[in-house]
């Protein structure tokens, strides 16, 4: 990679998730919506096991429909649209240029950065071609930069993504860009550990790197925890260094592809937003994760009681412009120009511009098709074992309408990013709760049958939520019985509304026990039971009010299906 030139880009997906409150929150929330005691699997086992018995689950009657993939890339048509929500900057001219930034430089306290700058720059209100100039910052995620200027769906003036990597896809992908700063301001990316953690590990393996650390994780010695390669810059930025540490200068060799699997294999999950993350490293399911440098030193907590061992590219947190307009990157140069000029106090006071004393620079400069290869790499290798899920759709009353029309678009659409060798199947409740679909490996028979069995649901009745999450979790206990070496999961689609059969406290034992993470996507209604049941076992909830299900649900199965 031209380190002048290029190297990567981060942030969650959709929902801004700030990096500082994420870590510097760590020891301080803690189990909503957890037991107060450690409940064991055995125990779990046997309460679910007598739970089940007065539930008495109806069979349903499969209803095949017809599947009709394209073979096209849709994420373009999944993108969401851009509100005013993700405008972190309103220019204060009619003479701007608009700047898409992640999440570290747009938010507040030290992660405000480029926002910072943004409002002093507007306030200067420098001319630039005889008139007064401003900037429109937005937080978009680097992934979806990528996305938004290839698409065309909606091009900014420039991008400033974390590092360098995702600037090297956009060029691939034929976007016409020009670098208008390097850097705006220094960061990198590293592995968090315990100092317990590190000492062993050094102990055991002789010194604390990328490599060594995948080894760990392979050889089941620590757990390991990342974020999505396709949306989260520090996510990608340990892919490809990961890979080129197993095979050094060929990311796409049998030999990378053998050791990312071996890692893979004992990685419990990888995180769809650093949100998860946090609530897995709280709970102690991360011997280890990453963060950035920035990130490590705002945090005292982190400083005191974790090391940080740096890996990959440097976040150089590049300002490029994609448009063609003359004046526009008139105004962006002069705001390049202002950040150099007024911005080292507050870079520093921030946390960035600061080199860890043990960064060793990556030695292989890959490009942008290499860069997308990886990213395919994974999503075909990650799935070292494969997933049950059973998805549990909410029809009572409550979801009559729109909210039941948009759960079974949310199924549906999402059906073509979940690989074959998964076994899926379906719950539905209202007043009962009904086996719709057993559970069996997502061929085409069984998405036949999921598709047309999802098309067929009508609402009505109470609402019987965490009886279907019983029945769901024993569907897959039972899978588990027969495929042990499987990795098992629970999504819940619903409007959060329960007034029938068993309570969130009432089941909350047997969910934490069993240790099945549960995924949760609310419907106009009270997403907090939601966020709760999500929260016993590091899933993630998802709110469709507000966010785009179809393309978060793509975003997290790229990463964990």
């Amino acid at each position: 990679m031209n380190q002048n030139k290029r190297t990567f880009g981060t942030i969650g997906v959709l929902a801004v998730v700030v990096l500082i409150a994420i870590f510097g929150g760590l020891f301080l929330s803690r189990n909503i919506g957890k037991s107060s005691k450690t409940v064991s699997r055995e125990a779990a086992e046997k309460s679910l096991e007598k739970m089940i018995r007065p539930i008495e689950p109806l069979s349903g009657t499969p209803t095949k429909g017809t599947v009709e993939y394209t073979g096209e890339d849709t994420t373009y048509d999944e993108l969401p649209e851009l509100d005013d929500s993700s405008i972190a900057v309103q220019p204060s001219t009619s003479n701007y240029a608009e700047i898409f930034a992640s999440s570290e430089k747009t938010g507040s306290g030290r992660d405000g950065y480029l926002r910072e700058m943004a409002e002093d720059f507007n306030k200067a209100r420098i001319e630039v071609n005889g008139e007064a100039a401003s900037i429109r910052l937005r937080t978009v995620s680097s992934g979806q930069q990528v996305d938004y200027v290839v698409s065309g769906k909606y091009v900014p003036d420039a991008v400033s993504p974390s590092n360098d990597l995702f600037i090297q896809m956009i060029d691939a992908k034929g976007a016409d860009i020009s670098y208008v700063a390097d850097s705006l301001v220094g960061n990198y990316a590293g592995i968090v550990l315990s100092k317990k953690t590190y000492n062993n590990i050094k102990e055991e393996y002789g010194d604390v790197t990328v490599q060594t650390i995948g080894q760990a994780t392979a050889d089941d010695f620590i757990t390991m925890g990342y974020t999505n390669p396709f949306t989260s810059a520090a996510g990608m930025n340990f892919l490809v260094t990961l890979l080129d540490a197993y095979d050094s200068g060929n990311i796409l060799s049998d030999k990378a592809v053998e050791g990312f699997t071996s890692f893979q294999a004992n990685v419990p999950f990888v995180s769809m937003t650093t949100g998860q993350m946090r609530s897995a490293a709280e709970r102690g399911t991360f011997d280890a994760f990453v963060s950035e440098y920035q990130t490590y030193l705002s945090d005292s907590s982190l400083l005191r009681n974790y090391e940080f061992v740096p890996y990959g590219y440097e976040h150089n947190n590049p300002l490029v412009s994609v448009t063609s307009n003359e004046n526009k990157n008139a105004i962006l140069q002069s705001f390049a120009s202002f950040c150099a000029a007024n911005g080292a106090s507050l870079a520093k006071e921030d946390g960035f511009n600061q080199t860890p004393d043990n960064y060793v620079p990556m030695k292989t400069e890959y490009d942008g098709n290499d860069l997308i290869a990886a990213q395919k790499l994974y999503k075909e290798n990650k799935d070292v074992n494969p997933i049950v899920c059973v998805f549990v759709a909410d029809t009572s009353g409550s979801m009559d309408g729109e909210p039941l029309n948009k759960l079974k678009e949310s199924l549906i659409n999402s059906m073509q990013y979940i690989n074959v060798d998964n076994y899926i199947g379906l719950v539905s409740y209202s007043d009962d709760v009904v086996i719709e679909l057993p559970l069996a490996e997502f061929d085409m028979t069984q998405q036949a049958y999921f598709k047309g069995t999802v098309e067929t649901l009508q609402a009505n009745g109470n609402t019987a939520t965490f009886d279907a999450v019983c029945v769901a979790m024993d569907m897959v206990e039972k899978q588990l019985a027969e495929t042990p070496d499987v990795k098992p999961v629970v999504f819940v689609l619903s409007d959060g509304e329960t007034n029938r059969g068993y309570s969130l406290s009432e089941i909350s034992d047997v969910v934490e026990g069993l240790k099945i993470p549960v995924y949760t996507i609310c419907y106009n209604g009270d997403i907090s039971a939601m966020e709760a049941l999500s929260n016993i076992n590091e899933g993630v909830n998802i709110n469709a009010d507000t966010d785009d299900v179809t393309y978060q649900l793509r975003q997290l199965f790229n990463a964990n299906m």
